[in-house]
């Protein structure tokens, strides 16, 4: 499913219980300077994470000053984040002239302990090739590092290195629990492009050799995904962005299922098996 970018207005764009993603939450939530806002998602644990400008924020009895600090866009600086224990209310205050933060859910029924996440703790992974057209950056927010930390959440930011070419190559979906070959995970993305006049592609195959569907996403697009491969691409001359929520059915960590034609292609494309191994 694709939403198209929208004022929101502070409400969520994918709401708990969503009939297509059930297992994600996501909120966009914009503030000027001196402006609070407070949530809480019952049966969800969330992250906030400022896409861009500086907030404070504080969950119970914890407090995480001085939380993000990105100027104008999603590439001026590092990311950060701050976990948010299941059902928990959450307040954060704007610092800087404006700012946007991203509001990450997943279902989960315990409930953990609150932490941030500084931008020298962020997991990072780097893999494909300018030859693969592959190239890309991962940043995980909640990944590998915060293992035992969170219930079914990941968090994560992910960046085409380079102008055009292509992500989430090879081919694979995450839909169906049967280990050891694969999980369950509902999956969110929310897409950026540097210029922002940008646009590229998501793709959706539901079945190995049947046709499927395309999707022309923009500056601030939302696409949910609930099965089937799915591969994205931005168009040459241009950087592409995702802020990605993924929720886990039964298990935190995720086991991708390659497509069958193109697995032959995790052998090609260099660190492929790292960028898999840190999505846990």
């Amino acid at each position: 499913m694709h939403i198209p970018p929208f004022d929101n207005a502070n409400t969520p764009i994918v709401e708990a219980g969503n009939a297509l993603v059930p297992l994600n939450y996501f909120n966009i939530v914009k503030l000027k300077k001196g402006e609070s806002f407070a949530y809480a998602v019952p049966g969800y644990e969330t992250c906030i994470a400022p896409a861009t400008g500086l907030i404070d924020v504080q969950v119970g009895g914890f407090e995480a000053q001085g939380l993000g600090g990105r100027g104008v866009d999603v590439w001026d600086g590092e990311p950060e984040g701050v976990y948010v224990p299941t059902g928990a209310e959450a307040r954060f205050t704007c610092r800087s002239d404006t700012a946007e933060i991203f509001v990450a859910g997943a279902k989960y029924d315990e409930v953990l302990e609150p932490f941030a996440v500084r931008a020298d703790e962020i997991d990072l992974v780097q893999y494909g090739s300018d030859d693969t057209k592959t190239h890309r950056k991962i940043k995980h927010i909640l990944g590998q590092k915060q293992h035992g930390r969170v219930g079914r959440l990941l968090v994560s930011e992910l960046y085409t290195v380079g102008a055009g070419g292509w992500s989430g190559f090879p081919s694979h979906k995450h839909d169906t629990d049967r280990l050891p070959d694969e999980t369950r995970h509902d999956e969110t993305y929310n897409f950026r492009f540097r210029p922002a006049h940008g646009s590229g592609l998501q793709m959706l195959q539901r079945e190995d050799g049947a046709p499927g569907d395309a999707y022309h996403i923009v500056d601030g697009s939302t696409i949910c995904i609930d099965k089937g491969y799915h591969p994205c691409a931005v168009l040459p001359g241009y950087e592409m962005y995702y802020f990605t929520i993924l929720g886990g059915l039964s298990q935190r960590s995720l086991v991708q299922y390659f497509q069958p034609s193109h697995a032959d292609q995790v052998e090609t494309i260099p660190g492929i098996k790292d960028m898999v191994a840190k999505f846990r």
